[in-house]
């Protein structure tokens, strides 16, 4: 963008740089008049520093790893340091923002309540989704590549990854219906900048949710089921 663009500027543009400005403390809302020069200075942060950062958000997610080219520990590793990290940091975030939005817009537009509501049980179902992987069928996954004996969990592998399935499912009915009520996260004229970075936040977060679930759906669960059919046979 032109120098001396104003900060709201930058994020009606593109909203997902509302990230950067957060991570500097910059104003994008109330101060989002401001040049981002002005809005650097006021904060006492380096308007290049921010300039890179504007310039990799707007780059990220271009380059990401093909997971079909990955064993199964691998593509695991990978899940947990791409999406998993991904969610962690983006989900707080978001809970903080339907909550605002909500209060600050929910008398012109009582939908964003109903965003709020739905938006907690998504994340709290998430969370404890993702703990139930990290700590349980993602190390069963691991182990059953290392040459030893099956662990427990290993050799009834089909019964958590149902209900890992099961609750993938669960979470696409969330965002259909977080899709619904914003109008396919499209934010009305009025919306303000905050309002914005929201709507595209939960655009992204089902984005990211669709490749997720595909890698785990379609590639990391068969596989490993496949293989620990193979050993079995071999067993028996």
């Amino acid at each position: 963008m032109e120098t001396n663009c104003t900060v709201g500027a930058y994020v009606k543009e593109r909203p997902s740089r509302a990230r950067v400005f957060e991570a500097f403390g910059i104003d994008y809302c109330c101060g989002g008049k401001r040049s981002l020069e002005e809005a650097c200075a006021k904060k006492g942060v380096d308007v290049e520093a921010v300039r890179a950062a504007l310039r990799e958000a707007d780059q990220a997610g271009t380059d990401e790893e093909n997971a079909a080219n990955l064993d199964c520990p691998a593509l695991a590793d990978h899940i947990e340091a791409t999406h998993h990290a991904y969610l962690k940091m983006e989900l707080p975030r978001l809970k903080a923002m339907t909550e605002k939005v909500a209060r600050v817009h929910g008398e012109e537009e009582p939908r964003l309540h109903q965003v709020r509501d739905v938006f907690d049980h998504f994340q709290a179902d998430l969370l404890l989704h993702m703990q139930k992987e990290e700590r349980v069928l993602f190390p069963a996954i691991r182990q059953a590549f290392t040459g030893e004996a099956l662990s427990p969990i290993a050799q009834v592998l089909a019964g958590p990854i149902g209900v890992m399935e099961a609750e993938h499912a669960e979470a696409g009915n969330a965002l259909e219906t977080l899709r619904t009520l914003t109008d396919g996260y499209e934010p009305p004229e009025w919306a303000c900048n905050t309002y914005r970075a929201l709507f595209d936040g939960l655009a992204q977060i089902e984005r990211d949710m669709h490749r997720h679930v595909h890698k785990e759906n379609e590639i990391l669960f068969p596989r490993a089921l496949e293989h620990i059919a193979a050993l079995t046979a071999q067993a028996g």
